[in-house]
């Protein structure tokens, strides 16, 4: 009886533990709009409310933003696929723009020995595309901060930062054309990436998580600078070069000074240099090993893992902080949808025997809300499941469980045959088996191609005997044709085309098709002694190579996105590096090759890897992340740079290697570990999955989640700077 009587009082009366304040004259409420008089203007506002606070539900956003009919129309117009889509190519644009500006990357090679000069905007051309870039983020920062208010505005650190970064920016660029873009540094170009974090939840994240680990980082930084300096005073004094030629050897190449020292051990920390850098001591005496693999074990082997293992740590609690607030936002936005429709039904009502909300307004605002298909489906089904009457608080929260869901598109029904052979045909071919079948069938051309590259290593294309290589392909090509019409017959044309991957492998197999066909009308077809290598321009083997990247091309589904950090310390290198490395010719410092000492820069003839451009930069970088041979990096640059060089790839090593790769590391431990951990996966939930539905990132972790109490979403809401839900 009791849940009754509360059930039907309003949510934030005093009764409910809500702030219990009336709501003053003017405040605005879909009960008291001041736009219309009219009831239908009131319900009408009412809905759109309902439709933002859902959508604000599905994406995770924050529903604290204004609430009156023209600032819903803004805020929905803002959230749009075209708008969202106009903001993102701006901020990809305003980030290419390094590769065409000076110093452009707009040159077939980066080494410095064969590069020409490359072809430089003229002024204004790159600044007039940047300037309307910054005009776009300055409407974006401007409807950002009048949908939340200004009083929300001043709280939000990302976008009082995102206001400085557009004003800096602004002032860069009045300079640049001040000066006829002749201004030695462009600080806006280090500014740019902020664009891309400030738009991106994910991005802001990981910053976020990383300066949670920062203390218990910097703790095990500290270990590793002590056992840096240790091992390098120690080292220095064991190897004196006093006793044998094999110490005078180590120390004159590694141990020479205290910097020589500390950068040699630093790298051996990596391993990079490991064993080159043992050799010397070691071929004199076996027990100098100790030194050296004491350094490894304890430097690489526990205190660069226990680095790992904090970042883990700290990722791991921070990821379930953020899928918390995650889950606290969308059951917020449901609730306050809950309420919004819930004044509706009792509008017009003195005394309302019960609250609730009509199937019909919910339905009106579902065809309203930015939702796939599939789940509006989905949730109308559910709807029709339950019998007549209002929608309660649980019932209408329950229908939002559908969000947690990952619906499965129902491939179209497959043809249906009268012939009992033809059925059995159809089950046959239309089973995941055949596909293992066809993937085989792709290891095996791979393989082919890998054996004719080593046997045809060392043959020149003149004198090859192309005929076995083309009959192969040819039988693989038609393979590859009659397993895309049997799949065709077997699921029919639509369901062949609502998979994906057969999308993929039907085109590629159009495209081989189409290859074959113009090599044997061009060539005819192969025959002992088959060398269309040397006849005219349109070459068999280089057609062959073609096809054979196509092929390969079947096992490829993923592709690495670039991230910010290198767009930063790109910059960063251009700034302070361009130009330092310059071709034997131009330069005494520089020898020649064969002159020059065993696995140097110059020897290894690593000339592209410099920072002259935005793109060389970026490989440059990449080279250096790898931490293979980066020592070559070190000595090269503290040559021709200076010494202080060394603190630009050293730190570059511990953001990118040691922070950044770890807390990937991080992710992917942390998915693997839920997605085997049974533990982790509810019953109840996993009961309620139905079979055109699987689980999204948020449901794994429901174990660990807690549900918003009522209390909780009471009081958020009644704090909303925007709307008072009050009836």
């Amino acid at each position: 009886m009791a849940d009754t009587l509360e059930e039907s009082e309003p949510l934030l009366s005093r009764a409910r533990g809500g702030s219990g304040r009336d709501c003053p004259r003017g405040v605005l409420t879909c009960s008291s709009v001041q736009e219309s008089p009219g009831a239908a203007a009131r319900r009408d506002l009412c809905l759109d409310q309902a439709v933002v606070l859902i959508e604000d539900a599905i994406q995770y956003r924050s529903i604290n933003h204004r609430m009156d009919a023209r600032s819903l129309w803004l805020y929905r117009w803002y959230y749009s696929s075209s708008s969202q889509w106009i903001l993102s190519f701006t901020i990809f644009l305003i980030l290419a723009l390094a590769f065409v500006e000076t110093p452009s990357s707009l040159t077939r090679t980066s080494d410095v020995r064969y590069r020409p000069a490359p072809w430089e905007p003229p002024c204004g051309l790159t600044e007039g595309v940047e300037a309307l870039c910054l005009l776009v983020f300055v409407a974006d920062v401007s409807v950002k901060s009048y949908l939340i208010g200004w009083a929300q505005f001043r709280r939000n650190p990302w976008l009082l930062a995102y206001l400085v970064v557009l004003v800096a920016s602004l002032l860069d660029w009045t300079v640049s054309l001040s000066l006829v873009c002749q201004e030695p540094l462009r600080v806006r170009r280090l500014l740019r990436p902020f664009f891309l974090m400030q738009n991106s939840s994910m991005m802001k994240k990981t910053l976020k998580c990383i300066r949670r680990s920062l203390p218990e980082m910097a703790s095990v930084g500290l270990l590793l600078a002590v056992h840096l300096c240790l091992f390098t005073v120690f080292g220095m004094l064991l190897f004196t070069g006093e006793k044998d030629a094999g110490q005078d050897r180590e120390r004159l190449t590694y141990f020479f000074n205290l910097p020589e020292a500390l950068t040699t051990l630093l790298v051996l920390l990596t391993t990079a240099n490991n064993p080159d850098v043992m050799i010397p001591v070691y071929s004199r005496n076996r027990a100098y090993a100790i030194f050296f693999i004491a350094f490894t074990l304890i430097g690489s082997l526990f205190l660069m893992n226990l680095m790992t293992a904090i970042i883990y740590n700290q990722f791991r609690g921070y990821l379930m902080m953020s899928l918390q607030t995650s889950l606290l936002r969308r059951r917020l936005g449901t609730r306050a949808a809950y309420e919004v429709l819930s004044s509706v039904t009792a509008e017009g009502e003195a005394h309302p025997k019960r609250l609730g909300v009509k199937p019909e307004d919910f339905l009106q605002v579902l065809q309203k809300v930015q939702l796939d298909s599939d789940h509006k489906q989905a949730i109308t089904e559910k709807l029709h499941s339950r019998g007549d009457g209002l929608l309660s608080t649980d019932e209408f929260q329950k229908l939002f469980y559908e969000f947690d869901k990952r619906v499965i598109k129902e491939h179209p029904p497959r043809p249906e045959y009268q012939s009992p052979f033809l059925r059995s045909t159809q089950f046959l071919f239309g089973h995941h088996y055949f596909d293992y079948l066809g993937n085989l069938m792709a290891l095996g051309n791979l393989v082919t191609i890998c054996v004719f590259l080593v046997l045809d290593a060392h043959v020149l294309p003149k004198d090859r005997d192309d005929f076995v290589l083309g009959i192969l392909n040819c039988i693989f090509i038609l393979y590859y044709l009659l397993e895309m019409l049997l799949k065709v017959f077997s699921l029919g044309l639509q369901g062949y085309l609502s998979y994906s991957s057969n999308v993929f492998d039907g085109l590629l197999t159009i495209v081989l098709l189409v290859l074959e066909i113009s090599t044997l009308a061009e060539y005819g077809f192969p025959h002992r002694g088959w060398k269309p290598a040397t006849l005219g321009l349109l070459s068999l083997w280089d057609m062959t190579r073609l096809v054979n990247v196509l092929i390969v091309f079947r096992f490829l589904r993923i592709i690495p996105s670039m991230q910010v950090i290198y767009y930063v310390f790109a910059i960063i290198g251009i700034s302070l590096f361009q130009g330092v490395i310059v071709a034997p010719r131009n330069s005494s410092l520089a020898s020649v090759n064969g002159s020059a000492p065993c696995g140097s820069f110059e020897q290894l003839e690593y000339w592209p890897n410099n920072f002259d451009d935005f793109a060389a930069a970026l490989v440059t970088l990449w080279d250096v992340m790898i931490v293979n041979n980066w020592q070559v990096f070190l000595d090269a640059f503290r040559r021709y740079a200076g010494p202080w060089s060394e603190v630009y790839f050293v730190l570059w090593w511990l953001v990118s290697s040691v922070i950044w790769v770890n807390l990937f590391l991080a992710l992917i431990l942390e998915n693997f570990l839920h997605k085997w951990d049974r533990r982790s996966h509810l019953q109840s939930f996993t009961q309620e999955l139905e079979d055109t539905s699987e689980m999204t990132q948020e449901l794994p972790f429901r174990d660990v989640l807690e549900e918003p109490t009522e209390e909780e979403l009471v009081e958020k809401l009644s704090r909303h700077p925007h709307l008072q839900l009050c009836r």
